[in-house]
């Protein structure tokens, strides 16, 4: 065991001490010589300005680039501080100018520009269809900066993803600013769909009962890693800038597209290596499906582990210079010229306790630090105070749910918002949980909030919390996994191995009715969800419904009848009268309702837009065919197959006084679970008459002799 631990010491001297013996420093020249990485092909360019250019993008020459979208196009622009000319690389095809590229995630840093559409309502945008690129979803958001704006992201005519941004109070105020997580405050930031490659941006103005007057609104694609943080402008006292400059000047910021080698590329494209490449070769490639969801769309390769390069090249992976057997040889015979001096051993040996002893010390604050910034100590002032049930929650260690999430990988991801992203893990026992890393910028409010709230509630309907992790940079929370996605997936995708029949539906409104009630009424203290959609309707394994997400709700005191605060919610679900008065109570939840039971009633979506682009409300269009006595003309054809008129119309007079402007004359959750409930039992009724009616016998007056 000692001569083992003297070997290891030996060992780590010569990693320490690389250059003091000198037949180890020309072995070492000699082997980077070799090893010298080639990322182009022979005869083309390898660099533009300082953005490196690995092939399949290449620059000038046919053969130095795969096909016409990965050529690269070096200008010069006049962007320096002084007005001088530099050199930067562009992506020719789509005219972007490329910030970096990276070939083993497969993607490429842009310069995204920013849409001004100004006050009249135009629309512009991008166009990367016919190409291998799409705006990764993993590593871009869509933002919405101004205030009293609404911005559309659409494409095709068909609205992707919407954006509201407000004002409410004087921007002169820098304490009262919350922009860093971009919420619907002065800016508003949301995720964006898969397989984007062809976009434009429509903005509008929205009313608000707010001093503070609409301005000319920005939306724009940008880089999860740029963020927005905003200062005061000595010049103008009454406007406030980003910090990377005013935003009607700056042309673009940093995206991310996503790419792949298309499987219809002719194989002389890649002659010096073939895709189905033996298990001898140092690079693997494997499908992907960047670009479509239906099949895989094209392939990428990596080099395999211990060798770097440029796995697209013959021989452009090569043997990791720190394990080449050169170095490893040379090292062990200075590390035994070393071994003849004890009393070096015995000092290396007394360091290396102290590294330990200091890294374990430096681990334990950083811990302890972690555990301050991610609100542990507000957490530790909650449990003494009897609001959060101990007994029930779980503190999991960073490594376990490491172990889980596979260093959370990108294609664990289940879903991402706002808050944060959703993946999905394995523990150590063999049960499937949601793991949610948090995007809090500093601000642990909203994971406090929803650790305290989800550990007051049990409830079948609503997602159950297992536990937290608090001694990492991003706290994380652990829930039970919910196998079936979320109820707007369900309702608008085309699902015929599982069909959304009447039953269902009427099922689910009564789980997530009853949910609601619990928390508005059966809680140990009323808690308003303040984001009821059905995005945040989760089903499980059994299609039953629960409820999820509740980084934005309130809990209020018994005696209170509403409580003030910053609106926040959904376009398409959001309250009116919450919206303008910014007093909430628990009929906002009793709005946002509403909206799911018309979305279940009629299979249409909150928000959509016409041929002119113009943005179309469900809650409008549904409330004026009630008027002109046209209900059943936009329910779903499934539903007026299945269910009975009058059902029907009950639930829909009941979608219709949930959708009042006036909050006071909505009916509570539990009136609305009553009377769900009421639907379905008349309904079972009617189903068991018609059933004894089939199977009654005759008497025997029935019979003739």
């Amino acid at each position: 065991m000692v001569l083992k631990l003297v070997y290891i010491i030996i060992v780590m001297i010569g990693r320490m001490y690389p250059l003091t013996c000198a037949q180890y420093q020309n072995q070492a020249i000699i082997s980077a010589q070799n090893q010298k990485e080639t990322i182009a092909r022979f005869g083309c360019d390898s660099k533009c300005g300082n953005v490196s250019i690995p092939y399949p993008f290449g620059m000038r020459k046919p053969k130095c680039y795969a096909s016409e979208p990965f050529e690269i196009e070096c200008r010069h622009n006049k962007n320096g501080s002084q007005g001088e000319k530099l050199i930067a690389p562009y992506l020719k095809y789509i005219n972007l100018e490329v910030m970096y590229i990276d070939l083993e995630y497969g993607t490429v840093g842009i310069k995204n520009p920013i849409f001004h559409p100004g006050c009249d309502n135009t629309s512009t945008g991008i166009n990367l269809e016919g190409g291998p690129f799409v705006y990764s979803q993993d590593y871009n958001s869509f933002v919405t900066v101004g205030c009293q704006n609404a911005a559309l992201l659409l494409s095709n005519d068909t609205i992707l993803t919407a954006c509201v941004s407000v004002c409410y109070d004087d921007p002169k105020n820098a304490n009262m600013m919350d922009v860093s997580s971009c919420r619907g405050k002065y800016c508003c930031e949301t995720s964006l769909p898969p397989y984007l490659q062809a976009y434009n941006v429509s903005v509008g103005t929205v009313e608000v009962k707010s001093e503070i007057k609409p301005e000319c609104g920005y939306g724009l694609i940008k880089a999860d890693y740029f963020q927005f943080n905003y200062v005061y402008d000595e010049y103008n006292s009454s406007y406030w800038v980003p910090t990377l400059g005013n935003l009607k000047k700056v042309k673009d910021v940093p995206a991310v597209l996503q790419w792949e080698i298309p499987i219809h590329m002719p194989n002389n494209s890649f002659p010096e290596f073939r895709t189905d490449a033996d298990s001898y070769a140092n690079y693997n490639c494997s499908y992907t499906n960047v670009t479509s969801a239906q099949s895989k769309s094209g392939w990428r390769c990596t080099c395999k582990y211990g060798f770097k390069g440029n796995p697209y090249l013959d021989q452009g992976c090569k043997l990791a210079m720190e394990d080449s057997p050169e170095r490893n040889k040379t090292r062990l015979k200075w590390a035994i010229g070393v071994s003849s001096s004890l009393g070096t051993v015995i000092l290396l040996l007394g360091l290396w306790w102290l590294h330990k002893v200091i890294r374990k010390s430096i681990a334990t604050k950083r811990k302890e630090k972690f555990f301050k910034q991610n609100g542990g100590l507000l957490l530790k002032q909650r449990l003494s105070s009897g609001e959060v049930n101990v007994d029930k929650i779980k503190l999991f260690s960073l490594k376990d749910l490491q172990k889980a999430t596979d260093h959370f990988n990108i294609n664990r991801v289940l879903g991402k918002g706002g808050q944060g992203t959703v993946y999905k893990g394995m523990l150590v026992d063999g049960n499937i949980v949601a793991v949610k890393k948090f995007k809090v910028n500093g601000k642990v409010e909203e994971f406090i909030n929803e650790f305290v709230i989800l550990s007051q509630i049990n409830h079948r309907n609503v997602v159950k919390l297992l536990g937290c992790c608090l001694e990492t940079e991003i706290p994380l929370l652990v829930y039970e996994f919910i196998p079936n996605g979320n109820l707007f997936e369900y309702i608008h995708g085309q699902n015929e191995d599982l069909p959304m029949t009447w039953e269902m539906r009427l099922r689910i409104s009564i789980e997530v009715a009853g949910a609601l009630f619990y928390l508005h009424s059966a809680a140990s203290q009323p808690i308003y969800h303040r984001d009821i959609k059905s995005r945040n309707i989760l089903l499980d394994g059994k299609y039953r419904a629960k409820v999820a997400d509740f980084g934005a709700s309130r809990m209020v005191s018994i005696e209170a009848t509403h409580l003030t605060t910053t609106v926040q919610g959904t376009f398409g679900y959001l309250d009116p009268e919450y919206f303008r008065t910014s007093q909430l109570t628990d009929k906002s939840d009793v709005y946002s309702f509403g909206v799911v039971l018309i979305e279940l009633l009629t299979g249409k979506e909150p928000i959509s837009s016409a041929k002119q682009q113009e943005l179309k409300s469900l809650v409008s269009y549904f409330l004026l065919s009630m008027e002109e006595n046209r209900l059943f003309d936009i329910v779903d054809e499934r539903v007026m197959k299945e269910a009975e008129k009058e059902h029907i119309v009950v639930v829909a007079n009941l979608a219709r006084r949930c959708l009042e402007l006036n909050g006071k004359r909505r009916p509570t959750m539990k009136e609305v679970a009553l009377e769900l409930e009421s639907i379905q039992k008349s309904k079972k009724q009617s189903a068991a008459q018609e059933q004894h009616e089939e199977l009654e016998l005759p008497g025997i007056d029935d019979f003739q002799l």
